[in-house]
């Protein structure tokens, strides 16, 4: 998600596509078929992903991998889906985009993949997303919330996952002008798509009240100078569009010079089991000790999965069913279901795509509109629409670190249109019915 410029010969061998094909059958004009049986045998289908398993990403990040897994081995264990069972293969770039196109090459070339599915970043995927598309390999369920993903007439074979960042954006920023109103608001966003698409549905509602925008690279973790800023500004409402870590260093860097706004954090960057944990491990090599319940408590976060601590909703209890008996060592955090969901998600455009599974019937599938699941906004998915989840809720941290609710899933376009409460109904992991158990 995070910015690095390299010059054209770079772009051209890392987008130009390899010679070895076999990634998919050629249709004549240069775009790869999606028709070929890749990495699907009798008994298998192998897919694949990058993942930042290190890197200043891995905070929080590297556990979604780990969810994935576990939803893949509780398929497998139910027989798998129409009698195949999912190899899930897990390579490492490190957030960094010459890795990413390193590993997904591999992936498509030596491992043969069906599909690859959650690769995770805006800086890393947007390096692979040409070739992918070239090559007819399925590029499912990006864990990235650009608007780069929904482009169907360019990239048919991309998907993405997470609630767009405009439209997240939109939603923040109308709840800011409603309950901050006259509220100096500055911004502190990554530089790239992330904090431009955040920007751009933000700007629809608070561009007035906006003082300051600061951004961040990922490489440099002082960001003393950018909450200084934005405290110099007189931001009383700071937005922040951050992955975990960088949330975490805003907080910290903001206590440390006194500097106390209301923070508003996008649904990247606002998981609280992993904020905890990221405030204190930096505190404690910084030779300091935190509260993070008092760091942390009246922070406004959205998001559009159910929350882990809502024990009651029947797919935290599926899930925690599935990670209780797979990964129980790990902690059960949004992070994780994130993985989790993503996962499940992928399993029913499989077996949407039938007995006789091939790229163009996963594409299809994935483009029918039927996925439904545990998000608390539907998906956007259609053959004109390729975007993820459709809208978001505001949720608030109790000082005694619980969640709350503020304001209910809401939805919006990627454009200027209204924004409406959604109110309709969820299904059940019952009526789904994808794991046998």
């Amino acid at each position: 998600m995070r910015t690095i410029r390299y010059g054209a010969g770079f772009l051209a061998i890392a987008l130009t596509l390899t010679a070895c094909g076999g990634a998919g059958e050629s249709d004549g004009s240069g775009q790869q078929a999606a028709d070929s049986a890749v990495g699907v045998t009798k008994d298998t289908v192998v897919i694949g992903t990058h993942q930042p398993l290190t890197g200043p990403a891995a905070p929080g990040y590297s556990k979604i991998s780990v969810g994935a897994r576990a939803v893949y081995q509780a398929i497998n264990d139910g027989g798998g889906i129409n009698g195949r069972k999912i190899d899930y293969k897990v390579e490492d770039d490190g957030y960094n985009p010459t890795k990413t196109v390193e590993v997904v090459k591999k992936l498509v070339l030596q491992d043969k993949v069906f599909a690859i599915v959650g690769g995770l970043g805006t800086p890393t995927h947007s390096k692979v997303v040409d070739y992918l598309n070239s090559e007819g390999v399925p590029d499912l369920l990006v864990s990235s919330g650009a608007l780069a993903w929904d482009n169907p007439q360019k990239d048919p074979m991309t998907f993405g996952y997470q609630v767009d960042y405009t439209r997240e954006g939109k939603i923040q920023g109308k709840y800011v002008k409603e309950n901050f109103a006259g509220k100096k608001v500055g911004y502190f966003t990554q530089n790239d798509d992330v904090g431009r698409d955040t920007q751009a549905g933000l700007d629809q509602f608070v561009k007035d009240q906006t003082v300051v925008r600061q951004g961040y690279d990922s490489a440099n973790t002082d960001v003393t100078p950018q909450l200084s800023a934005l405290k110099g500004a007189g931001a009383e409402v700071v937005v922040c569009a951050c992955i975990p870590a960088f949330t975490a260093l805003a907080i910290l860097a903001a206590a440390k010079i006194g500097y106390h706004p209301q923070f508003v954090v996008s649904s990247i960057g606002a998981d609280l089991a992993t904020l905890s944990g990221l405030l204190q491990d930096f505190a404690k090599r910084g030779g300091a000790s935190v509260s993070s319940a008092q760091l942390l408590a009246g922070l406004i976060g959205t998001g559009y999965l159910p929350d882990v601590a809502q024990t009651s909703d029947p797919w935290v209890a599926y899930f925690k069913g599935i990670h209780d008996k797979y990964i129980a060592k790990e902690p059960f955090t949004n992070t994780v279901l994130f993985g989790m969901v993503q996962a499940y998600t992928f399993g029913q455009a499989l077996k949407a795509a039938g007995p006789d599974p091939t790229r163009q019937k996963v594409v299809d599938a994935m483009s029918s509109g039927e996925l439904k699941g545990p998000g608390l906004t539907p998906f956007g998915f259609s053959k004109q629409s390729h975007s993820g989840y459709t809208g978001a809720y505001v949720f608030k941290i109790n000082p005694d670190v619980t969640t709350t609710v503020i304001q209910p899933p809401a939805v919006t376009d990627r454009g200027t249109g209204a924004i409406t409460p959604y109110t309709g109904e969820r299904v059940t992991p019952e009526q789904v019915n994808l794991v046998r158990r």
